[in-house]
């Protein structure tokens, strides 16, 4: 009662550090996507380069998180691109495998009906076996999304800003109201998403 208390008493601080949470999640699934579909394709089209790509996303997830941002403060330095480089790498595994997984899904049966119909790879890829994928691609963007809002919280630790502001302050002054105001606000902000994205993908299934 004495987080919710908090939180009631701060909505603007609590509002202004989701809304910051938002962006830097929001920001680093965009780049994520764009560069994992390509290379989810990619490793789909080729299984030769596919089964370096997958090995490489999946180094980049093993690695510890406060690890990973050590080294690219040492490189980059503090802020919110470091924050946005590092959950673009970890999402990567999570997406390239949901591309992969989603096009090996489609049913063969529709990409021979797509080139009896005279469309080329690309033509059959884009208008028809990514439509054909989406619910999987949207269950890994789902995935993503949750997994990059937990993983956020450590962007304070670098001056990224987000909830995790709540959560490292709340430490420092020795306040648990203010760390479980933080904890829970990423909570339901991450079960909002994950509300929201199931709602989408059981619609595209449909």
């Amino acid at each position: 009662m004495s987080a919710l208390h908090y939180i009631l008493t701060h909505l603007n601080v609590v509002g202004r550090y989701t809304l910051e949470h938002i962006v830097l999640v929001g920001v680093s699934l965009a780049i994520a996507i764009a560069i994992a579909y390509p290379l989810g394709i990619i490793a789909f089209r080729k299984p030769r380069l596919g089964v370096w790509i997958a090995g490489t996303t999946g180094v980049l997830y093993t690695i510890p998180s406060l690890a990973l941002l050590a080294i690219l403060v040492v490189t980059i330095g503090l802020g919110f691109t470091t924050a946005v480089i590092a959950l673009v790498l970890y999402a990567q595994m999570v997406l390239v495998r949901s591309v992969v997984t989603g096009l090996r899904g489609v049913d063969p049966g529709i990409r021979d009906a797509a080139r009896g119909l005279g469309f080329t790879p690309w033509q059959s890829l884009l208008r028809v076996e990514v439509p054909a994928a989406l619910p999987v691609l949207i269950g890994g963007v789902r995935v993503a999304a949750v997994t990059l809002i937990a993983l956020a919280t450590l962007g304070a630790w670098i001056d990224a800003g987000g909830l995790g502001v709540l959560l490292f302050e709340g430490i420092h002054a020795d306040d648990p109201d203010r760390i479980i105001a933080g904890a829970l606000a990423a909570a339901l902000l991450a079960i909002l998403v994950d509300v929201i994205l199931r709602r989408v993908e059981a619609t595209v299934s449909s």
